[in-house]
């Protein structure tokens, strides 16, 4: 499948919201589940497109939007843990039926692209414990684990940083074995 990687668009902003609220649904990525106060943050891709940079994967025949996430930089509103020279992306999410086809994996390299674009030294993110499969695709793409910038969103619930250092473009990889699958697969803070 191709995929083209573009900012969302105005009229797709209600639906990216829902996907991403669905994704961590599905994932089990919400500690309340659907009464989670987190899930109206997750269905606000309106705000979210105000605060950040939303990027849409979209099959490049259909242009039917797969998956989405939000980049922000230091001092933005969307920066959670990003300092000064670094950005991040959160609330990383592709639909059930479209992983393991490598939108996951164009979705970060364009927010590492879009980090070197601004002059950026580092990506940093959050992510739960138990996505797995996010980390290996972290980790394929050059970040490292940084457990000094590990933080609890709220009491209880910890999150762990990664980093990467944004020098030469990461080393591209098969779609086949991107990772996007699994229990926590591809949705992220």
């Amino acid at each position: 499948m191709d995929i083209t990687i573009r900012r969302a668009r105005d009229e797709e902003l209600d639906g990216v919201g829902e996907l991403t609220a669905q994704a961590y649904l599905g994932d089990g990525l919400l500690a309340f589940g659907d009464s989670d106060a987190y899930l109206a943050q997750l269905r606000d891709a309106r705000r979210r497109a105000e605060l950040a940079e939303v990027l849409v994967a979209a099959d490049a025949g259909s242009d039917e939007v797969l998956g989405a996430v939000a980049f922000a930089v230091h001092g933005g509103a969307y920066a959670e843990l990003a300092r000064e020279g670094e950005g991040e992306f959160r609330m990383l999410a592709v639909r059930p039926e479209a992983r393991r086809r490598g939108a996951a994996e164009a979705l970060v390299r364009a927010c590492l692209e879009r980090g070197r674009e601004l002059g950026l030294t580092r990506i940093v993110i959050s992510s739960q414990q138990q996505m797995a499969a996010a980390h290996r695709l972290y980790r394929r793409l050059g970040f490292v684990r940084a457990p000094e910038r590990d933080w609890e969103p709220i009491p209880g619930i910890t999150l762990w940083a990664f980093t990467v250092e944004l020098g030469a473009p990461a080393p591209r990889t098969s779609p086949a074995n991107s990772g996007e699958s699994g229990p926590g697969g591809v949705t992220d803070r």
